[in-house]
């Protein structure tokens, strides 16, 4: 969460990307690597997704972006308080756009983003 890629991709298309606070990263990390990735999907979790969600809101957020792919299976947009952006589908998305013709091949191949 507290990488460069995303909000360098936010900001190129202007987007500011927010963060939850302190507790509320841990509390989301706690999440994905102690149940998600293991398979484990907590009503106790989804609430405590919906506080942290609740709490972006609050600060002004518009939209929620889902970018792990385990939390899509735990938050659902129909549960969230703000419309959700699920990496994985967009990404999915785009891989099909590029596999078809419906868009060019990105340039960046991986590794450090350039300033």
């Amino acid at each position: 969460m507290e990488g460069p890629i995303y909000p360098r991709a936010f900001a190129a298309r202007g987007i500011a990307a927010e963060v939850p606070d302190a507790d509320d990263r841990n509390t989301v990390n706690e999440i994905i690597f102690d149940e998600l990735v293991n398979g484990v999907f907590m009503a106790r979790s989804r609430d405590e997704y919906g506080r942290v969600i609740e709490r972006l809101a609050a600060r002004g957020c518009d939209a929620v972006a889902l970018v792990c792919t385990e939390i899509p299976l735990l938050v659902m947009p129909d549960a969230s308080s703000l419309p959700t952006l699920d990496s994985t589908r967009l990404l999915a998305s785009a891989a099909f756009d590029v596999a078809v013709d419906n868009h060019a091949m990105p340039s960046w191949r991986g590794g450090p983003v350039g300033e």
